[in-house]
């Protein structure tokens, strides 16, 4: 049975640890709200780049732009957004299983954040590049990256682009996700928008020309689409960190409870057994 001054040193040592991630969580709290605002901002715009795109579909033709080439993947490029951090819950393992399901020989990795690139150092995967982007990381730090993927599509090195991120759905919960950046082989449509463009008759008016906004439109798309998905995972990490530090700060808690319970069930031990020993000497002596 461990002694009152032990569980005085736990007691003292859990509370010091829950003074620590309390800290953590209130950090984590403030850049969470912060970031949940930027990601949740970006969603109007992105649908809005996607009606743009949707009221082109079929006035272009698919095969003039670079961007829309479809090719036999023999070659693909993987970006991985990871986290600079730790202390984030299940957020990094949830995604780097999703990293095993890639085909080493024909995989080729570009990371954002270092526990990403640690991880792809430690299973010996080919790692291109390595990007460090801010904790609030702007659309031209983000920019830099996308070009470096589209440089290597356009130059026929990797005959796919896949982006590999955490999904940002609520505060609770964030679902690992792969979504395809390069090529766009057939550009998205948005049902609803369609539907709603065919009973309204609206018609779209492009200057000067289809062709013309579409090599405008497609490389923007592309770049907003990657800074969008970090903007995701950055939502993601400060949520999953603020939620794995109220867990570990409630839990310190409660173990301080049951660690004082303990102390008071020792101490008590102690005091009735010197009670005991002085009633023995006083019958003793009498």
């Amino acid at each position: 049975m461990p002694s009152t001054r032990d569980i005085r040193r736990r007691i003292k040592s859990v509370k010091n640890t829950a003074q620590i991630t309390k800290a953590m969580q209130m950090v984590a709290a403030s850049k969470m709200r912060k970031a949940q605002q930027a990601a949740i901002a970006g969603h109007p715009y992105v649908q809005l780049l996607n009606r743009m795109l949707v009221s082109l579909h079929g006035k272009v033709n698919p095969t003039a732009h670079p961007l829309l080439e479809e090719r036999e993947v023999k070659k693909e490029l993987v970006l991985v957004v990871s986290t600079d951090k730790g202390l984030c819950g299940g957020l990094n393992t949830n995604l780097f299983r999703e990293i095993a399901k890639y085909d080493p020989a024909k995989t080729e990795f570009v990371s954002i954040g270092r526990k990403g690139k640690q991880f792809l150092a430690r299973t010996k995967r080919n790692l291109l590049a390595d990007f460090e982007l801010a904790d609030r990381p702007s659309f031209l730090e983000v920019k830099s990256v996308s070009k470096f993927l589209v440089e290597k599509f356009l130059g026929k090195e990797v005959d796919k682009v896949t982006i590999l991120f955490s999904r940002f759905v609520n505060t609770l919960n964030q679902e690992p996700r792969a979504a395809t950046l390069l090529p766009l082989a057939a550009l998205p449509v948005n049902k609803e928008f369609e539907e709603h463009q065919k009973d309204d008759g609206a018609q779209f008016i492009f200057e000067p020309d289809e062709e013309t906004v579409l090599d405008q439109l497609l490389p923007y798309y592309i770049h907003y689409g990657a800074y969008q998905a970090v903007l995701d995972a950055r939502a993601s990490e400060h949520s999953a960190r603020m939620v794995a530090m109220k867990n570990a700060t409630d839990n310190a808690k409660s173990l301080v409870k049951d660690l004082t319970l303990e102390y008071n069930k020792v101490r008590q031990a102690a005091i009735t057994s010197e009670l005991l020993e002085i009633t023995t000497a006083q019958m003793a002596l009498a």
